[in-house]
């Protein structure tokens, strides 16, 4: 939840879900955009043991940032937590796995706040000559052109979870390409209305299921479903994925992995407005004196306003903007459970999900993760999944002990840093969780053992 970004994913999901009102505008005047190509480096340094390099092939629009006809994208949508950017998306395509898997993302922002994170969508080649898309987002016109160039035809569209950031874009994006199978995450809800799919635009679809084998791809491509209890307003649905031929595992919002520079579809505008020292600076600063002074746009920052980005996407009030720097180490680099999925639901549902990550690790090999927001692909093994799933041995302990599970070992084995949250920045996500629990918001736990 994530999307995900987090702090809009989460406010999304206990916001009003509303018909999207959005439009892929088609501009006459429109100039033929040429592509260029050009290579960059991801380099995580997942957690201090281990360094990896993988050369990645970027694509984008020979557009400028400040955007086109081509990147042009009307979306005021999920009021009263409207979802930017409102006009213009631009789109970064990259080759993760060499002729099989890409991915394209976007720039998603929390409503008319200077909070941006990265919104991705994957593209694996079947052995049809098909594409299988995962999560789609935003079909602007520079996307189209971008996924046409890998000159096979869509078959299929799949929305892994209930989640609107990602709802809202599967039906402009099917209408793009009518012949393709939509497929959707089962028990898909909306509030405060429970709306039809068919008013957000999603017509003809198929429910996913639960290792399911009677997919068309389940030889390429196997799933398992988390489908919890209601946990607030409604149930936490999310779907993985196994490619089977490179090993890759797919989330939508189960764990993410915060890089230290900024995606790049994230523009310098957004980063340098959250780098200002604005009002959440001043409220969130320690108690520090903030100086009022001009940002200029230079390499620190748009460093610093991608932590104070993060900070804010992770803990929604975190202790210190006005220095992210310290708390932005501790979050980064390492694959983590995003703090306010793993609070607001995971916590309250943790046999659901321990059934749902166990079952992951036994069945499917992977050695690489890719999430919908933040880092992608990440080189992480289960073991290093497992790691960051280590506070549900914490919240069945009672459980643990009489039943050990293969995760106890590896996560004995990793440690438990990816769990570690600093304490004064959970103060707000933590009061905001104690404050929905007493007013019935949310449930205190739906299984396991009830925190005291």
């Amino acid at each position: 939840m994530l999307t995900n970004m987090a702090a809009s994913l989460q406010s999304a999901r206990f916001s009003t879900n509303y018909s999207p009102l959005s439009s892929n505008f088609n501009q006459t005047s429109l100039i033929s955009a040429t592509s260029r190509l050009k290579s960059c480096q991801l380099e995580p340094n997942y957690g201090a043991k281990r360094r990896w390099r993988r050369n990645l092939v970027v694509a984008a629009s020979a557009e400028s940032e400040s955007g086109g006809a081509e990147r042009f994208y009307l979306n005021f949508t999920g009021f009263p937590f409207p979802l930017g950017p409102f006009l213009n998306r631009r789109t970064i395509r990259t080759e993760a796995v060499k002729g099989c898997i890409w991915l394209f993302e976007q720039e998603q922002a929390l409503g008319f706040s200077s909070v941006s994170t990265n919104i991705r969508m994957t593209v694996i080649k079947l052995k049809s000559g098909g594409l299988w898309v995962h999560a789609p987002i935003a079909p602007t016109k520079e996307c189209i052109q971008l996924l046409k160039e890998l000159d096979a035809p869509v078959e299929y569209i799949i929305l892994p979870t209930f989640a609107y950031e990602h709802k809202i874009f599967v039906g402009p994006f099917s209408r793009k390409f009518p012949r393709a199978q939509i497929w959707v995450a089962p028990r898909q809800w909306s509030w405060p209305v429970n709306l039809p799919l068919e008013f957000f635009g999603i017509f003809r679809a198929k429910p996913l299921k639960d290792e399911d084998d009677s997919t068309p791809w389940s030889n390429e491509i196997e799933q398992k479903i988390l489908s919890s209890p209601e946990v607030g307003i409604g149930p936490y649905v999310e779907v993985a994925f196994y490619h089977k031929k490179s090993r890759t595992l797919l989330v939508t919002d189960a764990v993410i992995f915060v890089p230290r520079q900024p995606p790049e579809c994230i523009s310098k505008e957004s980063l340098l407005e959250s780098a200002k020292n604005g009002l959440a600076v001043k409220l969130l600063s320690k108690g520090k004196e903030v100086p009022d002074e001009p940002v200029v746009d230079d390499k620190l920052n748009r460093q610093k306003g991608w932590e104070r980005m993060v900070l804010q996407i992770l803990f929604l009030g975190p202790s210190n903007l006005l220095e992210p720097t310290a708390s932005f180490a501790q979050m980064s680099q390492k694959l983590i459970v995003s703090p306010i999925v793993k609070t607001l639901v995971f916590s309250k549902v943790p046999e659901k999900v321990r059934d749902w990550i166990d079952r992951i690790v036994r069945d499917w090999k992977f050695q690489r993760v890719i999430p919908a927001h933040f880092a992608a692909p990440i080189n992480a093994s289960r073991s290093d999944f497992l790691t960051a799933f280590s506070f549900l041995d914490e919240l069945l302990g009672e459980r643990v002990a009489t039943q050990p599970s293969l995760s106890i070992l590896f996560s004995s084995l990793m440690g438990r840093a990816a769990s570690y949250f600093p304490p004064d920045d959970m103060k707000t996500l933590s009061s905001l969780d104690q404050f929905l629990v007493s007013v019935g918001a949310v449930k205190k736990t739906v299984s396991g053992r009830k925190r005291r």
